[in-house]
């Protein structure tokens, strides 16, 4: 399989390895200091993995204390630390460096408390995403933000990237469950953002860091808020003959007041691999789907779903599902959870994309993207998180085939363009990471660049926190041709379209 170096800008440093290496030793056991290529041969990538470089060296700390330690050495001597979590990230925001450090914190997983009465966990930040609601199930409560990796994500990422998943609609991403969290700054400093409190005086710093990629500091601990579990949730499977059909749905719905706890659209392509890996249920020869759930009180529950059933019936629905056992339920949204594997035995691989655009030109969009992939010849399966608009085009390839990759990075930077030029923006909830930097001179000015900038170096003066990542600087975005070049000029959608 044909791989690159990632596009990262690099921090050069003249320390010494070896010497390097004894002077952790001093800090951590020797079996949590990685140097040899076979060691570090696993943390090459994340998820993102058409990027791939060897670390110059990977460490694992268990206490707080000595992720300080690491990071003052690093400090003091100027190398670059990136932080890592469980690689599950889909736009290279934990892909190493070659001359720095990897701090992996999959060693700070521990649940630190349970706190029914005011409803918060307290937990490290390797901590397991799914661990979190099944730490609080014996209380009737759970953890929000559900992505589809929750199973191997851990709350640290989730916070780097501010994660959603498919009941973001309703109960927000992780930035409006996240009550505080104590950070290490590149110094090695522990601070704490946030509170018990729902608002407190001065920046909010902790929303500021929510979503940060990693540019800012390492998360070490979180305190996460807890939602109590809703009485009952029903879930509507609405089958439609074109993607215009289930687009207008979604504005419907959305429009008529009704908040779902999940509203998702899979396109043909992705319901055809969906099916065949998890036999959920879906109709093969459907166009598009929509999954829409509501929870919460019975009653309340059952008046929404006859109200969207008619909706999508109203909007052009060839038939309407309602599931009818929790097991039924659970099959349908495995279905959905399940897409990304699912998709990936269509191909040798497929590279997932992740923007958002204003719900209403949803059809518009999926049709544009259907154009350019028939340009540069691959195939897109399409699912998302259609209740606020954003988009996971799966472009299917052969990283084998010399050609593409280029061809598939040249279609995701078209489709980037597409979801600005609608008025949305590069990324939902998968981050800029290294994948999306070029989206970014295109979205914004060099001024706002520049305010960037400025944020980053009030935490990180020196640039050492996750280098080259997330925000690209002046002269790459000149590099690149589009340093002029932001939302606020591309042409509205209602003037011009593709």
């Amino acid at each position: 399989m044909n791989h690159s170096a990632h596009p990262a800008e690099q921090i050069s440093h003249t320390v010494n390895k070896q010497a390097f290496v004894r002077q952790l030793q001093r800090q951590l056991k020797s079996e949590n200091i990685l140097s040899s290529p076979e060691q570090l041969r696993p943390y090459e990538c994340d998820a993102l993995s058409v990027y791939q470089v060897l670390p110059w060296l990977v460490v694992l700390p268990e206490t707080t204390e000595q992720a300080q330690a690491v990071l003052r050495l690093c400090s003091q001597q100027g190398i670059p630390v990136v932080a890592r979590g469980a690689g599950t990230g889909l736009s290279g925001g934990a892909l190493p460096i070659a001359n720095g450090v990897l701090l992996s914190m999959a060693k700070f997983n521990r649940i630190l408390a349970i706190d029914p009465d005011n409803r918060c966990a307290r937990v490290q930040s390797g901590v397991r995403n799914l661990a979190v609601s099944e730490a609080a199930a014996p209380y009737g409560l759970y953890y929000a933000p559900d992505p589809s990796s929750q199973l191997a994500c851990t709350i640290g990422g989730n916070i780097a990237e501010n994660s959603g998943g498919v009941h973001c609609l309703k109960y927000g991403l992780t930035v409006n469950n996240v009550l505080s969290v104590q950070m290490l700054t590149i110094d090695g400093d522990l601070v704490t953002l946030g509170g018990a409190g729902l608002d407190s005086s001065g920046y909010d710093l902790l929303a500021l860091v929510t979503g940060s990629e990693g540019l800012l500091g390492i998360v070490v601990e979180a305190t996460l808020k807890l939602l109590p579990m809703p009485e009952t949730a029903s879930t509507l499977l609405a089958i439609f003959t074109s993607i215009e059909q289930a687009g207008a749905a979604v504005a419907a719905i959305i429009s008529d007041g009704l908040i779902p706890a999940g509203l998702e659209m899979m396109d043909s392509l992705a319901i055809q691999a969906a099916e065949a890996f998890i036999h959920a249920g879906y109709p093969v020869d459907a166009a598009a789907l929509l999954l829409c759930e509501m929870d919460g009180m019975s009653e309340q529950v059952a008046e929404d779903i006859e109200r969207a059933r008619a909706i999508f019936y109203a909007q052009g629905a060839s038939e309407v599902r309602l599931a009818e056992t929790d097991h039924e339920r659970k099959k349908l949204w495995a279905g959905r959870k399940a897409t990304f594997p699912a998709v990936g035995r269509l191909s040798p691989d497929y590279y997932c994309m992740d923007g958002t655009i204003p719900r209403k030109y949803l059809a518009e969009v999926l049709r544009g993207i259907a154009d350019l992939a028939a340009q540069y010849g691959l195939a897109v399966a399409n699912v998302f998180h259609a209740g606020d608009g954003n988009l996971h085009p799966l472009i299917l390839y052969d990283a084998n085939k010399d050609d593409d990759l280029a061809r598939v990075e040249a279609l995701g930077q078209q489709i980037l363009q597409l979801c600005i030029r609608m008025g949305g923006t590069i990324t939902g909830e998968h981050g800029v990471g290294v994948e999306k930097l070029n989206g970014m001179c295109l979205q914004f000015t060099s001024a706002e660049l520049s305010q960037f900038h400025a944020v980053k170096a009030a935490f990180d003066a020196r640039g050492l926190l996750n280098a080259g990542k997330a925000i690209p600087s002046l002269r790459r975005c000149a590099e690149f041709g589009a340093l002029h070049v932001h939302h606020g000029q591309l042409p509205h959608p209602d003037l011009e379209r593709f």
